[in-house]
């Protein structure tokens, strides 16, 4: 039998665990609210590869130092053929393609300015849903 003092206690102890377990509930919903501002950042967001470069899967090791190679390389050729040969498949012909790495590199440049300029755009169109203010450009 229960005598009238254990019941007390009984209920204090209740009462002191139903406390310790709503605070535990508030501190995890602070936690909660601060890792959602740390995600919510536009430099905090995961990037995959994969969702921008196709490649066969088991195979990324081999496709992408190839797109390393050959896109620049493309590019700078094409540079070349609409800035320096004046699109003129004559004077394309006429030009000699043995430094590789001169044409590379004016195709990486290339290349560079177009995903930093990617990289600004998105960001400028990003939206922070904590923010209260909408940035306007």
């Amino acid at each position: 039998m229960e005598s009238s003092e254990d019941k007390h206690n009984h209920q204090s102890n209740l009462m002191y665990f139903n406390q310790m377990i709503e605070e535990k509930g508030i501190k995890r919903d602070r936690t909660e609210k601060k890792t959602k501002k740390v995600q919510s950042s536009f430099g905090s967001q995961k990037v995959e590869l994969s969702d921008y470069l196709v490649a066969p899967d088991g195979y990324e090791s081999v496709v992408y130092p190839l797109y390393f190679v050959f896109v620049p390389y493309l590019t700078g050729a094409i540079l070349l053929f609409f800035f320096v040969a004046g699109a003129s498949f004559e004077n394309f012909k006429l030009i000699e393609f043995n430094n590789f790495m001169v044409v590379w590199l004016m195709g990486y440049e290339v290349v560079a300015t177009m995903m930093l300029v990617a990289i600004l755009i998105a960001f400028l169109k990003y939206d922070d849903d904590h923010t209260q203010t909408k940035r306007h450009f």
